[in-house]
């Protein structure tokens, strides 16, 4: 009986390696199409950005006569659309790292009050922040210009960051509320013993502990602020004070649009999140991870 299962069983084994060959094979299929479709933009805008003229719809595989040209023009602010280029720059960064800031700081004040203080219905108001997600970002684009008008804050850099910390403090909350359930209580609680203020312990035991997710969270907000263009095209005017996705934005308004300058800006623009990512990459993993395992 047991010799007669054994000899059922051997010809299945060729079946169950054609079919993990098979797998393996329209996965690694898959793998390939999915990197040419995230490559292929950014491969088509360092291919414009080396191009003296800036052909878009050029067939060519490489430029005929690659040139830096164009980095060295936005460089040196050389186009009447970059006069302000470095300023923008600027502004970008200042919204950005502002963003980042306050996001970190308000998520995890508001976790650690709810999550290690144990305040009462502190779900609540996590919740709560929660549902801000309900409504799309765009569809509240024009209560915020109205109310940045009504405070005064029409052209500034401010209205645009108090908008980025509204949508991106709420996932903060969320993830830092997650991570710090890993955190033991009784660290926090034999630090008061010892006489230590809840700032004390906030600030020596909790911040210290919650890196990870403190990396991933940061990164978020930074790149949450960095890439938007809505809410800096209606809050943000002048060349003095808009930040550098509205500028990109002005290029189309030309009936000559110069696509080389154009690509050129923003690869230069997208180093700093692509370096950002690379150097905290293995801290975001860990954070979100952790964030998404514990409930």
């Amino acid at each position: 009986m047991s010799a007669s299962l054994v000899a059922a069983r051997r010809p299945r084994r060729p079946r169950y390696r054609l079919r993990r060959v098979i797998a393996e094979a329209a996965a690694s299929a898959l793998a390939i199409v999915l990197v040419i479709w995230s490559v292929g933009p950014i491969y088509n805008m360092v291919l414009i950005a080396l191009d003296a003229h800036g052909d878009v719809f050029s067939d060519a595989i490489w430029p005929p006569a690659p040139t830096l040209e164009s980095f060295r023009i936005v460089v040196t602010e050389g186009y009447w659309y970059l006069e302000n280029f470095w300023r923008q720059y600027g502004n970008s960064l200042y919204v950005g790292l502002s963003t980042m800031f306050l996001t970190l700081l308000i998520g995890s004040l508001v976790s650690f009050t709810v999550g290690r203080m144990r305040v009462r219905r502190g779900w609540v108001l996590t919740n709560a922040a929660l549902l801000t997600y309900v409504i799309p970002a765009s569809f509240l684009a024009i209560p915020f210009y109205r109310i940045m008008q009504s405070y005064g804050l029409a052209n500034n850099a401010w209205s645009v960051i108090a908008a980025e910390v509204t949508f991106a403090t709420p996932y903060a909350i969320f993830i830092f509320q997650q991570y710090g359930k890993s955190i033991p209580i009784e660290l926090d609680e034999s630090a008061r013993i010892d006489g230590a203020t809840p700032l004390q312990v906030y600030l020596r035991i909790y911040l210290p502990l919650m890196a990870p997710a403190l990396v991933a969270v940061g990164t978020y907000a930074l790149l949450l602020a960095w890439n938007e263009y809505l809410y800096q095209f209606l809050l943000l005017s002048s060349p003095a004070s808009m930040t550098v996705p509205v500028a990109l934005a002005q290029f189309l308004n030309s009936d000559e649009a110069p696509w080389n300058y154009m690509m050129a800006t923003a690869i230069i623009y997208a180093l700093p999140p692509i370096a950002i990512y690379y150097l905290f990459r293995r801290h975001m993993a860990a954070g979100l991870t952790m964030g998404g395992v514990k409930g």
